[in-house]
């Protein structure tokens, strides 16, 4: 043990971390030839040096290509976190070389927080213009592995289960309720009051199955004796459902500060949800901790949703702030 040490300190560099996440990615040493610009020989003595140096077998040769020895799943995927790193140090190197302050990485989930984050992004660019973001929309079960890995620096969106949250940190922002919505068309829209038998007749916009709100919302609808129809869409795209509400008889599921879109007005129903999912909220990597940038993105994130809550008074409540490990 003594010599894996010594070779993981002194010996091992982030070409060895290149190889292996290569070859991992496309288990055939051609292929990693072409992509690495070196000859096949050349990528067979890295690994061998590298197996030899380690003392341990990290491939197993199969029919199927290079496949991964537990000894070689677990150094990828520290390889993986690694290179993250690694490429964060180099995008914050050259923003404070060209004169930026830096760069944060934000995932967004799209029907939760796509009314807070635009806030939060003008209050940032107005604070400091020469902070630059990315930012890439997804669902909780793409973002969080970006985000473990070090390729996101913040995900923002309805906050998942406690028990699913292991090493990350969370900071709550929103306490948004989740509401009934139609276009203002719909012949409901025209309704004073609403039994849930109501809602029986019309077609739905659902959360696919496996979606954090699904499973709650089926049980809401179950105890309110409303069915869900066969006539139904699914999907998570905010876009595609504020769309084909204005054009159809629909009723959807959506977060209450988006019943007051100006571009796209909606009605929302008259009709009380149980609480069915966490508060709008902001998680990180408690292992790596915030950049500067990132630091400041969450501030921004804290105020934007005051202003969410002060455009949108009395369908939103400010969440308690509150940090789990």
């Amino acid at each position: 043990m003594k010599h894996l040490d010594w070779y993981l300190q002194i010996n091992l560099k982030a070409r060895h971390l290149r190889l292996l996440v290569a070859i991992d990615t496309y288990r055939n040493l051609t292929q990693v030839a072409e992509v690495t610009h070196v000859t096949v020989p050349a990528v067979s003595k890295s690994l061998a040096e590298l197996e030899r140096g380690l003392g341990l077998a990290l491939f197993s040769r199969t029919t199927r290509g290079f496949m991964p020895t537990p000894y070689g799943d677990c150094l990828i995927r520290h390889a993986r976190a690694m290179l993250a790193i690694l490429h964060q140090a180099r995008d914050e190197l050259k923003a404070l070389s060209s004169g930026a302050e830096g760069k944060v990485r934000i995932g967004m989930l799209p029907a939760s927080a796509s009314v807070l984050v635009p806030y939060a992004l003008n209050l940032l660019k107005q604070q400091s213009p020469g902070t630059n973001v990315t930012v890439i929309e997804g669902t909780t079960e793409s973002l969080l592995p970006e985000l473990w890995q070090g390729r996101l620096d913040l995900v923002v969106g309805r906050l998942p289960p406690p028990d699913t949250l292991g090493s990350f940190e969370e900071k709550e922002l929103l306490e948004e309720p989740v509401v009934l919505m139609t276009g203002r068309h719909h012949p409901l829209a025209r309704q004073n009051t609403l039994n849930w038998s109501d809602l029986c007749d019309y077609p739905w916009i659902l959360p696919p199955p496996g979606s954090i709100l699904r499973d709650p919302l089926e049980r809401a609808l179950e105890a309110n004796d409303v069915p869900l129809s066969s006539n139904y869409i699914e999907t998570l795209s905010i876009h595609v459902v504020r769309a084909h509400l204005q054009v159809s008889d629909f009723i959807a599921v959506m977060a209450g500060s988006l019943a007051n879109d100006p571009v796209q007005p909606f009605h929302r129903l008259p009709l009380s949800l149980p609480r069915l999912l966490r508060p709008t909220g902001v998680l990180w990597n408690s292992n790596r901790g915030l950049t500067p940038s990132a630091q400041l993105m969450v501030s921004c994130l804290e105020e934007a949703a005051q202003h969410v809550l002060k455009d949108f008074t009395g369908s939103l409540s400010p969440a308690k702030s509150k940090r789990t490990r």
